[in-house]
C-alpha cells in the first residue's frame, strides 16, 4: 500500500506527560515525509499554541480545535482555511450559563486567543500549566462569535452530561494527567473524524491511504476516518474499539511502532 497522508494527535501521542517527545518520533515523522507522504497535526489545542512543535518537526498542516479548523501547507495552496466552523453564539452563551450554574470553570478557543471564565483560580492555573498555554485573556462577550472549541474545567462525576444540551453535542473526557475532570466539548458534525474526511476529498486521497493515531475519546472519529487507525496503549481505554491497530505507549515510541508495523520506518 502506498500511503498519502498522516494525522497525528498531540497530547498523548506525539508529547508525553512531561511535554516532551522521543527522538523515534520526530525520526519517524520525517522518514514518512521524505516519502511524500503529508503530515498532519490534529489536536484539541488552539493552533495557536501549537507553532513551537509544528516547527520542531517541520510540519505545516493542521487540524486544531477538534476539528473545527483546518490548515493545509500553512495555506500556501490555498488562500483561506480548509475548514473553519466556530460555535453557535447561542450555544456559547448556554455552555457558559451552565457553567456558572455548577460552579466549573471553563477555557474558549479563538483563532488568537485562550478565553477563561476565571484566570485566579487553582484549578485553572493547573490547567494552564498543564498545557503550558500561553495566549490567555479573561472571556467577554466580545468574542462570543469567535469560539471555535471549549473545555470545561473540574467537572465532578455525572456532571458533564449537563453540557449536552443538544442532539450534536458531546462531551469527551481530556486524557491528559494533570487535566482530570476536564472534559472538551464536541459537536458530532465538527470533530477531527469529520475533519479528515473533509481533507481527504478536498485533496483527493483515498481513506484506505490515510493513517492516524491517538490517544483519547476525542480521536474516536479520526481513527475511524482512514484506513489505518493506530490507538495508543496508554491511551484511554475505551479508545481501541474504535481503532484498527493498537500500537505501544507514547512513553515507547508509539508513533515509531505503528509505522514500522506497515513498512513506512526503519
Amino acid at each position: 500500500m502506498t500511503y498519502k497522508i498522516l494525522f497525528l494527535d498531540i497530547d498523548g501521542t506525539i508529547l508525553k506527560p512531561d511535554h516532551t517527545y522521543e527522538t523515534t518520533t520526530k525520526n519517524a515523522i520525517k522518514q514518512v515525509k521524505d516519502q511524500g507522504i503529508e503530515v498532519f497535526l490534529a489536536t484539541g489545542r488552539p493552533l495557536h499554541e501549537v507553532e513551537k512543535l509544528a516547527r520542531d518537526l517541520e510540519i505545516s498542516s493542521y487540524i486544531g480545535y477538534n476539528g473545527a479548523f483546518a490548515v493545509y501547507q500553512n495555506e500556501t495552496i490555498i488562500n483561506e482555511p480548509i475548514i473553519n466552523e466556530p460555535m453557535r453564539r447561542k450555544s456559547v452563551e448556554e455552555f457558559l450559563q451552565i457553567s456558572e450554574e455548577l460552579q466549573h470553570d471553563m477555557v474558549l478557543y479563538s483563532r488568537d486567543k485562550n478565553y477563561f471564565t476565571s484566570l485566579e483560580k487553582e484549578v485553572v492555573q493547573k490547567f494552564i500549566e498543564t498545557f503550558q498555554l500561553v495566549k490567555n485573556d479573561t472571556y467577554h462577550d466580545g468574542v462570543s462569535s469567535d469560539i471555535l472549541g471549549a473545555t470545561v474545567i473540574n467537572v465532578s462525576e455525572g456532571q458533564a452530561q449537563n453540557y449536552e444540551i443538544e442532539p450534536d453535542i458531546r462531551l469527551s473526557p481530556v486524557n491528559v494527567d494533570g487535566a482530570q475532570n476536564s472534559y472538551d466539548i464536541i459537536r458530532n458534525q465538527v470533530n477531527k473524524g469529520e475533519a479528515v474526511k473533509k481533507l481527504l476529498d478536498r485533496l483527493e486521497i483515498p481513506r484506505e491511504k490515510a493513517i492516524a493515531f491517538g490517544d483519547g475519546m476525542n480521536d474516536k472519529e479520526m481513527l475511524m476516518a482512514v484506513g489505518e487507525g493506530f490507538a495508543m496503549s496508554d491511551g484511554h481505554p475505551d479508545l481501541v474499539q474504535y481503532a484498527k491497530h493498537q500500537t505501544t505507549a507514547v512513553t515507547d515510541s508509539g508513533i515509531y511502532n505503528g509505522l514500522r508495523k506497515l513498512g513506512l520506518v526503519k
